[in-house]
């Protein structure tokens, strides 16, 4: 029985590809320590975990901010204290990225802006071990971790190119192997097939690497420059909303 399952597991998940995993785990980490005084960083998920230490560095090197997040209450929490520790600027629009229109709406918003965006920093993940719809029916996991940052930076794209410097930042994952038989985009909403959670979350990750290839493609020669991140092993409360 332990071998049947070890087969299937092998197969499903490539372990040459865990084992790349675990071994760029153990990498040295790449710390930026730039200048960022006065420059606006857009940072989405930024009220906990990765976004929120991310948000505190740059407000840290002296970065102003936009904060997108679900959460009012946590929002008005995270700018009360990013502007008092630090003197810098810490506004937020609130939006819940799995949701369509709040994506089209932040965007929008964010393209009307009369600042330059310097730095877009796409954080917001959600791990689900049951399969959730959007209110559009579309599979959660694949909408926040992947449709969110294209939407955004599609509707950006003309308005960073204007600016002719802008860095786009993806928190990607080495979660990314967990699809090690690539993106099901015949069966995105896993009606097919019996969900998965690692596979749902490794799937909108590949999908997010594939759509930084093809950006990468639109801003060459632009000054925009787009790269995907993996921000290692860190605890955090992606996974809580599973109960």
């Amino acid at each position: 029985m332990k071998n049947k399952k070890f087969v299937k597991y092998f197969r499903e998940y490539k372990w040459s590809n865990i084992s790349a995993m675990i071994r760029n785990n153990r990498s040295d980490p790449r710390i930026c320590n730039e200048d960022f005084n006065n420059k606006l960083v857009v940072i989405t998920g930024a009220t906990s975990g990765i976004g929120y230490h991310t948000a505190r560095k740059y407000a840290h090197h002296g970065a102003n901010l936009i904060c997108i997040n679900r959460s009012l209450q946590k929002s008005e929490a995270l700018t009360r204290e990013i502007e008092s520790e630090f003197g810098v600027k810490c506004g937020y629009k609130i939006a819940d990225l799995s949701n369509l229109k709040d994506i089209h709406r932040v965007a929008d918003e964010l393209l009307k802006l009369d600042t330059p965006i310097d730095v877009l920093i796409h954080n917001a993940g959600i791990y689900l071990t049951k399969r959730e719809l959007t209110p559009e029916g579309l599979e959660k996991v694949f909408v926040i971790q992947y449709l969110a940052s294209f939407i955004i930076n599609y509707i950006l794209e003309d308005k960073l190119k204007a600016q002719k410097k802008a860095r786009i930042i993806l928190v990607n994952s080495e979660g990314h192997r967990f699809a090690a038989w690539g993106v099901r985009f015949d069966d995105l909403n896993w009606e097919k097939r019996r969900y998965s959670g690692l596979k749902s979350y490794g799937s909108a990750k590949l999908a997010q690497l594939l759509s930084m290839l093809v950006f990468d493609e639109h801003f060459k020669n632009t000054g925009i420059s787009i790269n995907a991140m993996h921000p290692g092993a860190v605890k955090t409360d992606t996974g809580q909303e599973n109960g």
